[in-house]
């Protein structure tokens, strides 16, 4: 069963909505097993709209269609629907009546606009929403089925949940089973690179690889008559990919690395408090997102002034006049300093140079420095994050900071 997805808006073309729409289904639709080879997204252009319809009648068994339900001129997605099929567009009594005691229990006004989310193509089922007054609806073509579907993930969810997702599952019966593995330390291609052997001769399952903000992601997917079959034929890609990256594999499915942090200091019953300068509490944000943090989590400041370093962390001034405060040896006292005075397990700094100014020949922006204190001995790591702005400068230098933590903890 192959599936289009066509999201209907000029707003999404113009970037004022996000279109959240079309992810969420294909999520839903690969677990349901089904193949989704093209996401479409279409203006209120009638004629564009409707030759969107044709192509897609053409090449897809499903097509599910989002926005454009509406009782407004520009709501068109039936009206294209119906001139793609070469039907009429009839009144439904039963919608026209449903839309009508709608309006009546919100205490709204019935305009003769309402009544055009009554009117279907000849021959398609109303899908009734329960949160909304746009009915979508249902049309079947030979071996072809639409839907359509309100805009509003609120309202468009349920109605799928409802509706589609069981029409699905009486008709399709394999299925489509994903592992996620989540990489760090590493980037896209050199990843790649470590795999392009299995990657290459890949059948079933099928391996992705794509990169998210500071991370590698490769997803395994398997399509078998169960999940359990599924299951089977994932495991030994995964072993290899596990024996291949070891440590860089810090997570599977819907892990997140400060999540794996947390779960790793509360398993060895460690307690970390944060020093931060040019990541400005980006790091204690992250392990504050974890529930139960509290547990494992004592303390985080923002030491961003060398007096608040001094006077906060025991940073020796003289460290400071000789080195900088963008040094290692800045970084080595923030993190002895947090730890002894917090009395935690685990200190971690970041000190460096996040921009656009301050950057000099010898420490340029994008240089930052990160400190460690664990079981009385001092680490650090130099970065160097050039070419990139203040925001992912810090962002990066976060993600760091957490994988630092999680390797030493791992030993």
């Amino acid at each position: 069963m192959i599936a289009e997805i066509l999201c209907v808006g000029t707003e999404l073309l113009l970037g004022d909505i996000v279109n959240t729409n079309s992810s969420w289904l294909a999520k839903e639709l690969a677990d349901l097993g089904v193949s989704v080879y093209r996401h479409i997204v279409i203006g209120d252009n009638k004629q564009r709209l409707k030759e969107a319809f044709e192509t897609a009648l053409n090449r897809s068994d499903v097509i599910l269609c989002t926005g454009g339900l509406g009782p407004t001129q520009d709501d068109i997605s039936k009206e294209a629907l119906a001139e793609a099929c070469g039907r009429k567009l009839v009144r439904n009594e039963q919608a026209a009546q449903w839309i009508k005691s709608r309006y009546i229990d919100k205490g709204f006004a019935l305009t003769e606009n309402n009544w055009r989310q009554a009117n279907f193509p000849e021959g398609a089922t109303p899908l009734f929403n329960p949160f909304g007054t746009a009915p979508g609806c249902q049309l079947e073509l030979a071996e072809k089925v639409i839907f359509l579907m309100p805009g509003p993930p609120v309202e468009m969810k349920p109605m799928f949940a409802g509706y589609i997702k069981p029409w699905i599952q009486a008709r399709n019966h394999i299925v489509l089973k994903s592992r996620v593995l989540r990489i760090t330390g590493l980037g896209e291609s050199a990843a790649e690179d470590r795999v392009a052997d299995i990657v290459a001769s890949q059948n079933n399952p099928t391996i992705a690889p794509y990169a998210q903000y500071g991370e590698v992601i490769f997803r395994i997917t398997a399509r078998a008559d169960s999940e359990q079959q599924a299951l089977n034929l994932i495991e030994p890609v995964e072993l290899e990919m596990r024996k291949r990256f070891g440590l860089n594999i810090y997570g599977a499915d819907d892990a997140c690395l400060e999540g794996v942090v947390v779960e790793l200091l509360e398993k060895n019953l460690l307690t970390i408090s944060c020093a931060e300068s040019c990541t400005g509490g980006l790091v204690t944000a992250r392990l504050v997102n974890i529930p139960g943090v509290s547990t494992v989590l004592k303390e985080g400041i923002v030491a961003y002034s060398n007096e608040a370093k001094i006077t906060r962390l025991n940073v020796n001034p003289e460290t400071i006049k000789k080195f900088g405060a963008v040094s290692a040896e800045v970084a080595a006292e923030m993190a002895e300093g947090i730890a002894q005075t917090s009395n935690s397990s685990l200190g971690i700094s970041t000190t460096g140079i996040a921009g656009p100014e301050g950057g000099t020949l010898e420490k340029p922006v994008g240089l930052v420095y990160i400190g460690l204190f664990f079981k009385g001995k001092v680490s650090t790591k130099e970065l160097k994050l050039f070419n990139r702005s203040r925001d992912n400068i810090r962002k990066r230098a976060t993600l760091a900071v957490l994988d630092l933590v999680r390797r030493t903890i791992l030993g």
